[in-house]
Formats: C-alpha cells, structure tokens, sequence
C-alpha cells in the first residue's frame, strides 16, 4: 500500500524559541514555549525536513547584576548555575535542541559588535544627550523597567517604565507619574547621559509590508498597527554602566542594551552549532538565504521581534525571519503564575510529581493557533490524561496485545481484515499533519481522538475477548487484534511530535520504529510484536492539585549556638501602611528601644494597619537587610500559622515586657 501524498520535498528550516532570562528557575511559562517549538520540529523531522532547533540562555542586563549581587556570587556564576539547571530541566521535558548556548558568548559578542557596526556605517546610528532615571541610592542609571509608577495615558498605577500591561501605552519612565526605583524604593532623579540611539523610523515602509506578508498571526499584525499609528521612535540601545553585558566599542563605558545583544543569541546558538556540524552559517542568516527561519515567542515580546529585530536584520544586511509565531501565556486554574497566589509551578516541581509528557499532552491539546492564553485547569488535566490517553488510546494497544500473545504466539495476522479503514486512517493523517504545520495543535490532537474513538469502535464492534472463547475463531481474534494494533501505530505517529518518549516505547513495543510518517502507509503484517507494558497510567487528580500546594519542607536541626546568634527582641509597631502595588505586604515603623526600624511584612490578609500601631512584637533584629521593590526590609517580624495557611498571627510578649528588651 503506497499513499504518495505523504511524500514531500525536503526544506531547509532553521527554528528557534525565546532565550529565557537566566535570572530564575524554569517555570510551566518557560515550558510551554519550550514544548510548543518542539513538537513543531520533531514534527517537520518526521515528515523527512532538514529542521535545526537551536535556543541559548539570555545572561545580560541589569537584572542578572542585581540577582547576583544579592545572592553573593558573580553574574558569570548566576548564569552558569542557572544554565545548567535550564537545560537539565529542557532535557527532562523532552526538548530535543540541536544546541543549547548562551549570549554570554563570544560568538555573540562577535556578532553583535558586527551588526552594531554595519548599522553604523549605513546611517542607522545616531547619538544624544538624554535626561534619565537615576537612583541617587544606589549609585545607578535604571534600566525602563526598575522604574516603576502610574501610567501617564490610563492612570493605572504600579506600571513599568516602558508599557502599561493594561492599556499597552509605550512611554519613557519620566512621563510616569510617581515614579519609583524598583532597587531602592527611592524616587529617581533626571540626569543627563550621552546614548546611543537605533533609528527605526528608517525601516517604516519595509516593516509596514513585511508585518502584512504572513509572518505574523493576523492578531499580531494588527497589534503592531497600533505602534505604526503612534510614530517610531529612535530605539535606545546603550546602557550606562554598571551594567553587565557587552561593552560598545566606540564608546567605552556603555554597554549593548539587553534587547540588542539577545535575539543576536539566535545567530550565535547556531554559529556555535556550525563549528562543529558542517552547516554554513551563511545558508540560513544571509540576504539570499533560501532557508526557513521561524521564531517562536510569547506576545509579551512581540514588539522586539517584529520591529526592532527585523529593522536591524534588514539594516546589518542579514535575511529577516520567515514566521514569527506568538503564543499567549499560559495560566494555572485561570489564574497568572504568581508565586504570593500559590499558582507559580516550576518544571522541577513538576517533574517532582508527574510524567512530563502528560504536560506535553495536555498542552497540545489546548494550542491554537493564535495569541489566546492557555489556561492549565488541574482538574481538566487529571481528567484529559485518564479518560483520552489512559482510558482511550493505550487501551487500545493494552487489549489488543494480550489476544495476540494468548492464541497467536505474539505475531500479527498476514493481512488486514478491513484494509478500507486503515487507509481511511492514513489518509486522516495527512489532515492532522496540516494542522501541526499551521501550528493549529489543538485540532491535530481532535481529530487523533475521534479516530481513537473509531479505532475502539471497531474493537468493541468485533468483540475479540468473545469469540477468544472459541478455538475455531482464533484466525478471527487475531485478525481483529492485528487491525487495532494497525491503528494504534497510526495514532501513535499522529502523537509522536507530542508525545516521543511514549511513541518510542509503543515502537519498540510493536517490533518496528517509525523514522518518517510515511512509514505508516504500510501496515505492520506477519511480525512478532513484544509483551505490552503500561505505555501510561492514570494520575491521581490529587496528585495534580499538589502542583500548587506549598511543598512541606524538612525542619533542619540546628546547634545552641547557631540559635544564639538570632538576635530576637521585643518591638512597638510606631506606624502600619498599606504598601501601593503589593497585596500582601504592610509597612510597619518598629521601635527597637531607641531605634526605629522599617519591616516589610506579609500579614496585609490577617491585619488592618490601624489595628496594629502600639502593639508589641517579636522581631529578628539582626537579619540581612532585604531589597524589595517597595524599599528596604530592615527586620522580620514574627508570625504563627499553618502550613499554607491564610491567618497568621503575630507573636508578642506577655504585659510588662518593652521595646528593646532581648528574648531569650
């Protein structure tokens, strides 16, 4: 049986995810990006295309230098520590990158130097003295987004310095109104600094007619109308140092803005890869490259991929990208991950507690094609793994393997019973092919369901565990339990870009791996098969919901001594506030007997400031200062309260006890 509708020709594609910022662990959000590119490379792989996948580490930037200032190491250390987890936890996923780097790279030094100067020589560079935010605390210039205040177009408050996440107004930080430094919880002052500026406005007419090519998502395109209609502006791309990332060449002292250098790390991933594969950089990232270039992004960074990267592609003299594909967040129980709301999942949590391909599953499942969010409802979850993988789909493999092995010694019949139904289920699969090209996962993963449904029809139709009864049907059992076993292999190439861990095994499983899909227009006849194993079992609904629940952690002994070194003393709350932006947090004034004190606290959900002005606490009086985004924390007052739990209550001393006195 041929189905030459399955063959293609071979194209040359190179795709990429965003780099994920290497200030923090790997989170679902870091995930579903990760998986949603995967499942589109491992598909365009199977269908016989030359796909790379190549990602880095995003290292530069302010934040990476703060990060690893408060945590006592060097940012060289913070990003190596956090690569090698990210790409522990990728690998654990399933991500199959073709080379995983980071943009603290000299590759992408290289680069990025090479673009900035051929931006320079065609005219795109200009220079000016601008007013900045400057933290007179903390001795810096901060970047847009460690100023934070009320956005000057809607009024809503606790807005970054670059874009309101409500209205999507663009602005500089000195058009907030109240603004505050995110570092020291300071109000910045102005001061004059000469930057470096991109002029974007150049690229107008060329960004105009490639943002309506069909690179983008109709949604996205539209989106960026918004930009167009209110100007380009000149895109500053220098920082004043300290900064940590990759100094300017021709003026020492500043530094390559994050968003310059990063998406460089796309070319450097795969320059890396080039030194060591034989591919030529030069086929896929120069002006006549006939090669495929997609990228896959979250809609929060929609606006650097689709102006300002491909301006300066264009201005460099590299080839812009084929497709920018933007997805939208993802959302546990309806709700954004937030770590104060319980709902932030990490992969390594995750992984803590279930398969990962489950995850990738689930996912396709609700991808679609636009810039939608995807929400992971955990009660959905538990029960789209029982009822579509575990109760449907492996079902199908588990039934049908057991006949085989019980009255035909583990070999599949000569020939199909209903060769019309396999070819129907063939021929389905070059629909659901299209849906993983258009990225439509979603529908991919409908219509392999309602054929796993067919499938099992057929099975209970036929009804082999009955006519197993009699000796004289046994060419009958094993002819039905061949046909299902056929279209099991077909449901499981349809599912291998999703799922390639358990595609693998259900391969080994039938005693013949699928390198192309292609492979399934002939059916597997006259061959041994292996005994079933569990290809997916059913999880726990309560097992998924501790997804957000607090871990439990171990109480660690500790010495007399290492206990006397907590200075713990009796406090009088002088003050309490609401702190703007925070829904937690209340800022107590403590008074240490002479010393007053300003603590950060999250009791907001226990305690109304007034009830708390004159009352005694027990605080740890000589803990590190810690740097909120609201100010400093000069203390820890003590609370009382279960595990998770939302009423806490404040620990205090007996009557007659006063400010300053130690506790011992």
């Amino acid at each position: 049986m041929t189905h030459p509708r399955t063959r293609v020709m071979p194209r040359r594609i190179l795709v990429t995810s965003a780099l994920p910022y290497a200030n923090g662990p790997t989170h679902l959000g870091h995930m579903t990006e990760a998986v949603q590119t995967d499942i589109w490379v491992r598909f365009m792989k199977l269908r016989g295309h030359d796909c790379v996948y190549v990602c880095a580490d995003d290292t530069h930037g302010t934040p990476i230098m703060l990060k690893a200032a408060s945590e006592g190491v060097t940012p060289e250390q913070l990003i190596t520590q956090v690569g090698a987890e990210r790409r522990r936890d990728f690998a654990d996923f399933g991500i199959g990158f073709d080379n995983y780097h980071s943009t603290h790279s000299e590759e992408n030094r290289r680069l990025t130097v090479r673009m900035y100067e051929a931006l320079v020589a065609a005219g795109h560079i200009t220079r000016r003295i601008v007013r900045q935010a400057y933290d007179e605390k903390a001795g810096m210039f901060l970047p847009d987004r460690y100023v934070k205040g009320t956005c000057p177009r809607c009024a809503t408050p606790g807005q970054y310095g670059d874009s309101c996440e409500h209205c999507g107004a663009t602005y500089t930080p000195s058009d907030l109104i109240d603004p505050m430094s995110v570092v020291s919880g300071t109000t910045p002052i102005q001061r004059e600094s000469e930057h470096i500026f991109f002029k974007l406005g150049d690229f107008e007419p060329m960004l105009r007619k490639w943002t309506r090519s069909g690179s983008l998502q109709p949604a996205a395109a539209n989106k960026l109308d918004e930009w167009f209609d209110a100007g380009l502006r000149d895109w500053d791309v220098s920082r004043d140092a300290p900064y940590f990332g990759i100094e300017i060449p021709d003026a020492p002292g500043k530094y390559f803005y994050v968003w310059l250098d990063a998406p460089v790390g796309y070319m450097a991933s795969f320059e890396n890869l080039c030194a060591r594969s034989g591919l030529v950089f030069y086929d896929y990232w120069g002006p006549d490259s006939q090669a495929e270039l997609y990228h896959f992004i979250g809609k929060d960074i929609l606006y650097f991929h689709s102006l300002f990267w491909p301006a300066t592609l264009e201005g460099a003299g590299f080839r812009k990208p084929t497709i920018v594909h933007a997805h939208g967040f993802l959302t546990i129980n309806g709700e954004k991950m937030s770590k104060s709301r319980g709902t932030f999942v990490s992969a390594r949590r995750y992984l803590d507690l279930l398969p990962p391909e489950y995850f990738r599953y689930f996912l396709a499942a609700k991808l679609g094609p636009g810039l939608d969010d995807i929400d992971m409802n955990l009660d959905e979850f538990a029960t789209r793994i029982n009822a579509e993988l575990v109760g449907k789909l492996v079902n199908i493999a588990s039934r049908c393997a057991g006949f085989i092995h019980r009255s035909d010694g583990g070999r599949l019949a000569p020939a199909l019973p209903d060769p019309g139904l396999y070819r129907e289920f063939v021929e389905a699969a070059d629909r659901i092919a299209a849906s993983y090209e258009a990225r439509e996962y979603a529908a991919a993963v409908r219509e392999i369901m309602a054929l796993t449904d067919r499938a099992n029809l057929y099975i209970d139709q036929h009804k082999p565990w009955l006519a197993a009864k009699d000796p004289a049907r046994a060419a009958e059992v094993q002819a039905t339990c061949t046909q299902g076993l056929n279209l099991f292999r077909v449901l499981m190439t349809c599912l291998k870009p999703v799922m390639p861990a358990m595609a693998g095994r259900a391969e080994d499983f039938l005693g013949k791996p699928v390198t192309f899909w292609s492979d399934i227009a002939e059916p597997l006849l006259d061959s041994a098969i292996k005994d079933y194993q569990p290809l997916a079992t059913r999880v726990d609904p309560a097992l998924v919901r501790k997804l957000v629940e607090t871990p439990m952690t171990t109480t660690q002994e500790i010495s007399v001594e290492e206990f006397a070194r907590i200075d713990l003393r009796i406090a009088r709350i002088e003050s309490a506030a609401l702190v703007e932006g925070a829904d937690r947090l209340l800022q107590l004034t403590v008074d240490l007997g002479g010393e007053q004190r300003t603590v950060f606290a999250g009791i907001r959900s226990s305690y109304e400031p007034g009830q708390l002005v004159g009352r005694h606490v027990v605080v740890v009086a000589n803990l590190k200062p810690r740097k909120l985004r609201f100010g400093v924390s000069q203390a820890m007052v003590l609370v009382a309260g279960t595990e998770g739990g939302d009423a806490l209550f404040l620990l205090g001393p007996d009557p007659g006890a006063t400010a300053g006195m130690k506790v011992s």
